[in-house]
């Protein structure tokens, strides 16, 4: 029962490490995607 547990804890983390890598990397091309419009304006 253990085994199980450490298992899905594990797969727990690693789904919350993957999702926060996302978001950073969707956060990064909107940000660059804003400075190439801001950059366009000027």
């Amino acid at each position: 029962m253990k085994k199980i547990f450490y298992v899905a804890a594990a797969s727990a983390m690693l789904f919350a490490l993957t999702a926060c890598n996302t978001i950073r990397g969707a956060g990064q091309d909107v940000e660059e995607a804003g400075e190439t419009i801001q950059d366009a304006a000027d």
